[in-house]
């Protein structure tokens, strides 16, 4: 009960944006740690939430298309295998169904609750009644923190035996075919933030770290500042020669004459 209390928890609070901002808590690498913590098992936690963060990191709302739901997927995927002692391929198994039925449950909140929520604030705006407009603010979104919660706390305390019991009549060749799409799906999730990343200017950039990487024996953090240290010197010039193009910043050496 405690352990599906504190899930409830890290649930909620993960889902505060109306509250945090986007703090990014929600990302299952975070939720993993923190689901970690509350299962007792730290380092399943973090190495479970890195694994889901990789299927995740291209998962972001953009316009009205919204993405199965990380936080009850990451909490509960971790959540579920941590108890059940399998491996960390089979947090995949779990976290991305039952993302996607939150996501269900997540649609017809933001469609029907938000909505409603949403007209009763502007009949508050009509009279000039600004408490009842924050009431109605904080309602839709602390009203969606709750909802994960509970889905959380419930599915938890009601599921966790029966889905030890699922894993552990899983055969083997299927867990085999889980650690392999393990590492196929990360892939993907690198594939859809590359989508939205690269373009002809940057992409260079992408296959001069590939090759160094391949071709050189600098592990990847290495890379990353050098990536970051290329960044600083060659977007600062980049942007104010777009400035001069448009005519927002002087040609180079005007005002110089006044030092």
């Amino acid at each position: 009960m405690m352990q599906a209390f504190l899930l409830a928890l890290v649930a909620f609070i993960a889902q505060c944006d109306y509250a945090l901002g986007t703090s990014l808590i929600s990302r299952p690498i975070v939720t993993g740690f923190l689901t970690g913590l509350v299962m007792g098992d730290l380092k399943m936690g973090l190495i479970m939430g890195a694994t889901l963060e990789l299927a995740f990191i291209g998962s972001f709302a953009i316009g009205g298309a919204i993405p199965p739901d990380v936080v009850t997927g990451g909490i509960l995927g971790v959540a579920f295998v941590i108890s059940s002692g399998a491996g960390a391929e089979t947090a995949l198994l779990l976290a991305l169904p039952i993302a996607t039925f939150t996501l269900i449950l997540k649609n017809a909140y933001l469609g029907v609750v938000i909505p409603i929520l949403g007209h009763k604030a502007d009949e508050y705006a009509d009279e000039c009644n600004i408490k009842g407009i924050e009431r109605m603010h904080l309602i839709s979104g602390f009203g969606l923190s709750l909802m994960l919660a509970i889905i959380v706390f419930f599915s938890y305390l009601l599921g966790s035996n029966a889905v030890s019991l699922v894993l552990q009549a899983i055969p083997e060749f299927i867990h085999k075919g889980l650690a392999i799409t393990t590492g196929l799906i990360p892939t993907l999730g690198f594939a859809m933030l590359a989508k939205l990343l690269i373009n002809k200017k940057v992409l260079p950039y992408f296959f001069v770290g590939f090759a160094i990487a391949i071709y050189t024996e600098i592990p990847l953090t290495g890379i990353a500042i050098f990536g970051a240290l290329i960044a600083l010197i060659t977007v600062n010039p980049m942007s104010q020669r777009q400035l001069v193009e448009s005519g927002n910043l002087s040609e180079k050496g005007d005002g110089d004459d006044d030092f």
